[in-house]
């Protein structure tokens, strides 16, 4: 079933979801600002008539004939859609996604959203306290998050940064910013040069191979691609130009050996991030001093080549970058010199960004940085997991034993800013969780699936909605505070199921409407945290296959079991019936006893 009424999207969204030919045609109706071809999703979606511009919010409402297979996608990649019949404002209904929802939002409510999201406080870290977001350029937002050195496969202390820059970036579009996200690569290091000699490969092979593995383990964790991946190796120009600009400016200094260096006691600010003196960080030197600096606390820019290294040419012989210089000057280079934007771990504070500013400000004055927003670490037994104390556990390593859904979910599930604890049985109840979701919006699309979107919502439903809204809307806008946003999914989640599986719920006249109503604002606020999947039935699936996995068992084996407890039952040897349940339980198998037999559905093991 098609309809036409009034979609009401924000800018951003068009980038992300229509069609080419789509969008030429809206081009040739009205110049929006901020519209960009690409490749998309919802090609059949067409324009009914003429499209216009309605607030400063860079919101627009646009007449088209779509059906909802279409709004469901665009819901997927993390935008809101909205619709509304142009004439008497009644809500609107189009056909289900797998049979019958119908997306709804009053217009006044949506423009009330609008502005309640956009009073947006983060956390800054260079003045300590939540501020305001405010961005340089109204209505664009240029994000640098600093990226992974690609020597070996990535930890879950580098998911949990990326999963909450990812948050970050899916909820800046979410308010209707066209945002500008630049995450490197270092692909020329140290550690890289290292693990190659190590393995004997060439450093930028390797590099290369352990690019594409963060990339696939990324995906996997549904955060969003970058706009721009900047690779060190593809900007020496650039570096180098930096450094020039350094020495130029009277901040640096050349060895007769090549090797070149910032001068700490040049750059009167050196500490304003991290609060640190230089005779502190004297005092916490981990490196063996360099009696060629004139302070110990001076930092490489450019490293002369050592025999069997990789280098590039340059004014002060063939070398490679040092590790700080290289994300200013990707950052000057895709952002420019002043941007909104700049994070990474806590671990990054200091010397990886204090050095960045001390650099990026040398080559150029009007160097500034709105935020600066570092996430918490991940710990083992209270101490930080890193490569360099051999306590981490590999993303692919976790994804053998859990869902990525499930890992995102556990991820967070804790403030982005405060130290998450990896433990086996916090990942159990994440993907007991996302379970639970999973399963109540798949019963949920059953039970619409021959809805005609007729009728309207239970006033408690309608309440219920209202609430998950609100406390989305609150918790997000205070520096995403992402676990009292999953909270909020509590009440909905349990309205829906009762609606579906009480008796009272499938006799309630309400109930499709009520249904759909709720979720639909689910689906909206699981898009926004990257926890909707584009195929359900198969994520339940694979969930059931991983809680197998970790119980040690074989579909074969579990179906053994239960066989042997339905034999005892029949026998009324309830003890033994107890005994399979209760210990299929300890390994994190529920079984469900219902009209049609025995069902089961993984659990977290207390």
């Amino acid at each position: 079933m098609a309809m036409e009424g009034i979609l009401l999207v924000s800018s951003s969204l068009f980038h992300r979801s229509l069609g080419t030919a789509f969008l030429s045609k809206l081009r040739s109706n009205h110049p929006f600002p901020y519209l960009h071809c690409a490749a998309g999703v919802a090609r059949s979606i067409r324009c009914a008539g003429r499209s216009f511009v309605s607030n400063r919010n860079a919101l627009s409402h646009l007449r088209l004939q779509c059906n909802s297979t279409h709004l469901q996608q665009l819901r997927r990649d993390g935008m809101c859609a909205v619709l509304r019949c142009e004439g008497d404002g009644n809500l609107a209904a189009a056909e289900g996604m797998s049979g019958g929802v119908s997306a709804t939002m009053d217009c006044a409510k949506a423009k009330e959203q609008d502005a309640r999201n956009a009073e947006f406080y983060i956390y800054n870290t260079m003045s300590r306290k939540k501020e305001k977001f405010r961005p340089k350029v109204a209505g664009k937002v240029g994000m640098y998050v600093c990226g992974v050195t690609t020597y070996d496969f990535s930890h879950i202390g580098h998911a949990r940064v990326y999963v909450a820059f990812d948050v970050l970036f899916r909820y800046l579009r979410h308010l209707g910013y066209e945002v500008k996200y630049v995450r490197n690569f270092t692909d020329v290091d140290d550690k890289v040069i290292a693990k190659a000699l190590e393995l004997g490969e060439d450093p930028l092979k390797l590099s290369e191979r352990f690019c594409k593995e963060f990339q696939h383990d990324m995906a996997a964790l549904q955060c969003l691609p970058p706009t721009v991946e900047p690779r060190v190796t593809d900007h020496m120009d650039q570096i180098i130009k930096m450094i020039e600009q350094i020495l130029e400016n009277g901040y640096g200094y050349v060895l007769e050996d090549g090797d070149v260096f910032f001068s700490v006691n040049k750059f009167l600010d050196y500490g304003c991030l991290s609060g640190r003196g230089l005779d502190e960080n004297l005092a916490l030197e981990r490196i063996a001093v360099d009696l060629r600096k004139h302070n110990p606390a001076d930092f490489a820019l450019w490293k002369s080549t050592k025999p069997g290294e990789p280098f590039w040419m340059s004014p002060w012989g063939p070398g490679r970058p040092g590790w700080h210089i290289e994300c200013s000057a990707m950052s000057a280079e895709h952002l420019g010199h002043a941007f909104d934007i700049h994070g990474g771990g806590m671990d990054l504070i200091f010397p990886h960004h204090e050095n960045e500013i001390a650099q990026s400000c040398a080559a150029c004055k009007y160097s500034n940085v709105g935020y600066w927003v570092h996430n918490g670490f991940v710990t083992v037994n209270a101490e930080k997991m890193s490569k360099s104390l051999g306590n981490f556990f590999t993303i692919q390593e976790v994804f053998e034993m859990y869902h990525p859904f499930a890992v995102r979910l556990f991820l967070i599930g804790t403030h982005y800013r405060s130290p998450i604890n990896y433990s086996k049985l916090q990942l159990e109840i994440a993907s007991d969780r996302a379970y639970y979701i999973f399963q109540t919006l798949e019963d949920c699309e059953k039970c619409l699936a021959n809805y005609d979107g007729k009728g309207i919502a239970s006033d408690e439903s309608q309440a219920c909605v209202s609430k998950l809204r609100s406390a989305f809307l609150s918790s997000m806008a205070d520096d995403l505070h992402t676990p009292v946003t999953l909270a909020a999914l509590s009440e909905p989640l349990k309205t829906l199921n009762d609606l579906i599986h009480t008796p009272k719920g499938y006799k309630d006249k309400y109930q499709k409407s009520s249904l759909t109503i709720l979720h639909d604002e689910m689906q909206n606020v699981l898009s926004i945290l990257g926890l909707l999947p584009s195929n359900i039935p198969e994520v339940l699936k694979e969930l059931k296959t991983k809680s197998l996995k970790r119980a040690g068992l074989t579909m074969e084996e579990l179906e053994f079991h239960i066989k042997a407890r339905a034999a005892a039952r029949s026998g009324r040897d309830y003890a033994s019936a107890d005994h399979i349940r209760e210990n299929l339980a300890a390994r994190g198998i529920a079984l469900m006893d219902g009209p049609n037999g025995t069902t089961w559905k993984p659990c977290h093991v207390l």
